[in-house]
């Protein structure tokens, strides 16, 4: 079994409104010593899979800086201090499409890029859907898009659905729904 490298010192190289980097200098196991940086994460966020009904998955476009186009994916967001991720789901699904849900299942935990971001991000089903609106920090309204479970192909055909996460999250969905996934359901949206 590897040993973890030894941490010889931290520091905040550099610091934005949204962004921390951080240098590590480290100490392997073998002696070799290296800096690493990497991107802190903080609490973490979610990603929801919204289900209208049975068949019918609720997309957002939405401006991407990143890719500097509009991209269709799913609502997701920051869990905000105080929440838990059940909660942060409910509240991103009420400010991004304008419904809250009564049933919702944590499907996975993932990360992205592990090497140099520590950021975890919740996949979240969501189901029994009812109209809920709540304001939210969008700088202009989402577009909310119905796709249907059964066109996966045409989802993945399209240029403007790129985002890795949410190219997961429709076969996390579909391996959910026909009793793939192990239950991690996370029945009450008001409980941690």
């Amino acid at each position: 079994m590897k040993i973890k490298p030894k941490i010889l010192s931290r520091k905040v190289a550099v610091s934005t409104r949204i962004f921390q980097v951080e240098a590590l200098d480290l100490e392997f196991s073998n002696g070799v010593r290296r800096q690493f940086e990497r991107i802190l994460g903080g609490r973490g966020s979610v990603l929801v899979v919204p289900l209208l009904d049975d068949r019918t998955m609720l997309m957002t476009r939405e401006y991407a800086a990143g890719t500097d186009r509009y991209e269709l994916g799913f609502p997701k967001g920051v869990i905000d201090p105080g929440e838990g991720p059940r909660q942060a789901a409910n509240r991103e699904l009420q400010e991004e499409v304008g419904y809250a849900a009564r049933r919702i299942d944590l499907m996975r935990t993932m990360s992205i890029a592990p090497g140099y971001i520590e950021h975890v991000t919740y996949i979240i089903l969501a189901r029994d859907l009812y109209a809920q609106y709540a304001e939210g920090d969008e700088p202009e309204p989402i577009e909310v898009i119905p796709w249907s479970i059964d066109d996966v192909d045409g989802l993945l055909a399209r240029e403007d659905f790129s985002e890795a996460r949410s190219i997961a999250a429709v076969f996390l969905a579909l391996r959910f729904l026909r009793g793939k996934l192990g239950n991690s359901a996370m029945d009450s949206p008001s409980s941690k």
